[in-house]
């Protein structure tokens, strides 16, 4: 049988992993928020074009429940790219994901406005691209290092 050595900086993975639990839960209390402030009954994901038209929370329900829904579609793949980069540079990977909640932080509040194109700005093109190219190419490295060692 042979040892699993845990490579120095794993913590700091660990830690990066908690954050998008805050970042998920800031989220989920965004959307109740404008879930009834816009009087969206569940099960219902999303207002009516109906309801948009004649309403602004409307709207901003739709826009925060689509961050929300974003950031669940793309959080497993973040994850499996953190835990395979996070295997040669776990320091890195922590960093790289750190940076991925910041991005989506802004990215939720810019969508939250009501406006759907002021979930881009320049600070979270800044911190998003960087941090999910660490992420793929790091994570590929990764996998690529581990076989050539034959783990």
């Amino acid at each position: 049988m042979s040892t699993i050595t845990v490579p120095q900086g794993t913590s700091y993975v660990a830690g990066s992993l908690l954050s998008t639990v805050f970042l998920l839960t800031y989220q989920t209390i965004l959307v109740s928020k404008h879930r009834k402030l816009a009087k969206i009954e569940y099960p219902r994901l999303y207002a009516e074009k109906a309801e948009m038209d004649a309403s602004p929370a409307a709207i901003k329900f739709n826009c925060v429940q689509r961050a929300h829904a974003n950031t669940l579609e793309n959080i497993p793949q973040v994850y499996m790219m953190t835990i395979l980069l996070a295997a040669k540079q776990p320091v890195v990977a922590a960093s790289a994901l750190g940076l991925w909640v910041v991005s989506r932080v802004v990215y939720t509040r810019g969508y939250s406005t009501g406006n759907p194109s002021n979930r881009y700005n320049a600070f979270g093109r800044l911190t998003y691209m960087p941090s999910i190219l660490t992420l793929l190419f790091g994570s590929i490295y990764s996998v690529y290092s581990l076989i050539v060692e034959g783990i």
